[in-house]
């Protein structure tokens, strides 16, 4: 019995109707999404984030749009800040973060939830960097017989770049600390999300002592952005497996574009 599994930094579901149509058709097990908003007070369907002369189009609730499409999942909302987005000029409080969910199928026996950078901010989107969480659940695969944990994160933001910081290990050593609390050793445990981090980074080497290789870069892949992205540094997404994960397939999509960045697609037997 396969289970997929895909991530994606959803960027506030600013490619809204091609990302609709791609998670509805995809229908994967496991749903790890990144930059997802929530907005119960919006009028409106979007919203701008804005920041100084920078503006970006935010769905106003896209953790209920993507709920429709998968309405046989449970749906676990995470945010690590309420900011301002605007409506024209109207300010609106909206809420930022993970959102996982998991095919109905499979129960979660276990879950953890916490910040590996700063603290939740009800006040505002703060300063950079940014806060940060994780969440992991532990499921359990009947037509297998066993537990499988699986664990996103939205690594923190520096404006001075993706290199290492001593915020960035701490960051690392936090997600460890995350893991450590619901993955049994001995079961397969896949790590993944926007990291946005570089591929020589220490946490790799932290996240190897729990026996995990990224399969972005040792599968010869070098690009996880799409064409709405024109920057160069075209690594940000990662996905890493224990050596008992038993994929069938793994692939970093390259269409349909449905963000800046491009969904991680996993197969495990």
């Amino acid at each position: 019995m396969t289970l997929r599994l895909i991530s994606l930094n959803a960027w506030g579901g600013r490619v809204h109707a091609p990302l609709m149509q791609y998670l509805k058709a995809a229908d994967p097990d496991v749903l790890c999404l990144q930059e997802v908003t929530r907005t119960p007070d919006a009028a409106a369907d979007w919203l701008a984030y804005r920041d100084g002369a920078f503006e970006l189009p935010q769905r106003a609730s896209l953790y209920e749009d993507v709920k429709a499409v998968l309405p046989g999942h449970e749906a676990i909302y995470a945010p690590v800040a309420r900011g301002t987005l605007f409506e024209g000029e109207r300010e609106v409080g909206s809420e930022f973060g993970l959102a996982t969910f998991v095919r109905g199928s499979f129960p979660i026996i276990g879950q953890q939830l916490g910040f590996v950078h700063g603290e939740f901010s009800a006040g505002g989107w703060g300063e950079h960097p940014r806060s940060r969480n994780a969440h992991a659940v532990r499921i359990h695969r009947y037509g297998i017989g066993s537990a499988v944990t699986i664990v996103q994160m939205h690594g923190l933001r520096d404006l001075a770049g993706k290199g290492d910081t001593p915020a960035r290990l701490a960051q690392a050593h936090a997600l460890v600390a995350l893991i450590e609390k619901v993955w049994q050793p001995g079961e397969p445990l896949v790590v993944c999300g926007d990291l946005n981090l570089l591929p020589g980074s220490e946490t790799f080497a932290i996240l190897g002592k729990l026996g995990l290789t990224d399969l972005v870069t040792t599968r010869g892949f070098t690009d996880t952005r799409t064409s709405w992205y024109p920057k160069d540094g075209r690594y940000a997404d990662y996905l890493l497996v224990t050596p008992d994960v038993k994929v069938e397939s793994f692939d970093v999509v390259a269409e349909p574009e449905v963000s800046d960045h491009r969904a991680l697609l996993l197969e495990i037997a």
